[in-house]
């Protein structure tokens, strides 16, 4: 049986399609979807998860159409200002990954504010992915590298696994054990690449709208289930069997 897993990923997807589903407009879901993120992040605290990420906006999601965009940039703040006190109070730790530079002002400012609040907060790290794409991540590594290498710091035959590892924003989280993706669909959507390498994968067809506390034990459960492995044997398993 393997054990809890001490860092949990979700793509939460599926707000449009539960809200095509009542004839609402997509806004209706996203607001919806907000209220998830409340229950999830309780949930997780409560189940003692050590770290959880988000992928709350992908760095394509700048593609859609404005109105929307805003919609979900002011879901953000107001995320960002409701829940300043349950998380300061349950000791949760916020950090923020991907080109966040991007998002408005009237965003960023919050979110920056309750990073600074909770940076001391160990009882659960709470990783927000936003304007966050697993391959300009690695992309920005590899200039990194590229930069130390040009300027004398760094020699090639240093660039190794643990080398990319650390230039990447993640570097202070544990990899990624168990990534949940909710709506049914069954891809990684550019999320957490490097540091999914071994994770268990829970796909669910329910909508993040609906996914809550049950849903969440329900990944943890079937992820106890799993033979974990990295590429060996497991312990005591006969090579020729």
């Amino acid at each position: 049986m393997t054990p809890r897993p001490p860092h949990v990923a979700i793509i939460m997807d599926g707000n449009g399609r539960w809200a095509a589903a009542r004839g609402l407009p997509r806004t209706h879901g996203h607001r919806e979807g907000a209220q998830a993120v409340r229950r999830v992040v309780r949930a997780a605290r409560e189940l003692g998860l050590p770290a959880l990420t988000l992928y709350a906006f992908s760095a394509q999601n700048w593609q859609r159409p404005r109105p929307e965009v805003d919609h979900l940039m002011r879901l953000l703040r107001r995320f960002a200002l409701d829940e300043a006190p349950e998380l300061l109070a349950r000791d949760i730790r916020l950090v923020v990954i991907g080109e966040s530079r991007r998002l408005p002002l009237f965003a960023r400012g919050p979110l920056a504010a309750l990073q600074a609040a909770s940076a001391h907060n160990r009882g659960m790290t709470l990783c927000l992915a936003l304007s966050y794409g697993g391959r300009e991540a690695l992309a920005a590594a590899a200039r990194a590298l590229v930069g130390e290498a040009a300027a004398g710091r760094l020699r090639p035959e240093q660039v190794d696994v643990a080398a990319v590892a650390a230039r990447l924003a993640t570097s202070r989280l544990p990899p990624v054990d168990l990534l949940i993706r909710t709506s049914g669909e069954q891809r990684l959507s550019n999320f957490l690449l490097w540091e999914s390498a071994y994770a268990e994968l829970v796909f669910t067809p329910t909508l993040w709208p609906d996914f809550g506390r049950a849903d969440l034990e329900a990944a943890l459960e079937a992820y106890r289930c799993r033979e974990r492995r990295f590429g060996g044997l497991a312990p005591g398993r006969d090579v020729t069997a």
